[in-house]
């Protein structure tokens, strides 16, 4: 907590309602807005949770800069029956981000057979004490607007997948270096 104190408890981060859950009495609950204040730290594991802009992201990577991951997820039908064994979500496509019965979130939820989840992520880069948000490659690229030559040069000899932390945290440090 920002006040210093310690608090132990069984959590979990929920990437569907994006919230950090805890368990209270059996019951599972989330921290809510005006707690999030109050909290500095969550430690799930070796995995370390701060507070950006009302959410809960991890951070990845400490130095001169930071980088932040938000994970989020999307629930999605898998779609209907198609020929030839396949499906389609044509028409009947649904996306759904958040689940609410009576105006609270569902946590114990076990998702129907036909609804699937897509876990994607969205990384954030604190530098100079700017923050700046990217959801791609393309994004990323316009961050290093000034250092175009150097950008191509090292996508050309390495590969970097968006999908590969490791992989961006090497890139953005071989770009700061630079």
């Amino acid at each position: 907590m920002k006040s210093g104190t310690r608090n132990n408890a069984v959590l979990n981060y929920n990437s569907l309602t994006e919230e950090m859950i805890f368990e209270n009495n059996g019951q599972k609950k989330a921290i809510g807005t005006d707690e999030i204040l109050l909290v500095d730290t969550v430690f799930i594991q070796d995995r370390k949770f701060v507070a950006l802009n009302g959410k809960f992201v991890e951070l990845v990577f400490h130095s001169k800069w930071d980088l932040y991951v938000e994970h989020k997820c999307k629930v999605e039908e898998q779609g209907k029956p198609a020929g030839y064994g396949g499906t389609s979500q044509t028409g009947a496509a649904t996306s759904v981000s958040s689940l609410y019965t009576q105006g609270r979130v569902v946590y114990d939820l076990k998702l129907p057979d036909d609804y699937k989840t897509k876990p994607y992520f969205i990384y954030w880069l604190k530098k100079n004490e700017n923050l700046y948000k990217f959801k791609n490659m393309r994004e990323l690229k316009k961050l290093y607007d000034d250092k175009k030559e150097l950008y191509k040069k090292y996508l050309k000899l390495n590969r970097v997948n968006y999908q590969d932390q490791e992989g961006i945290i090497q890139f953005i440090g071989n770009m700061e270096s630079n």
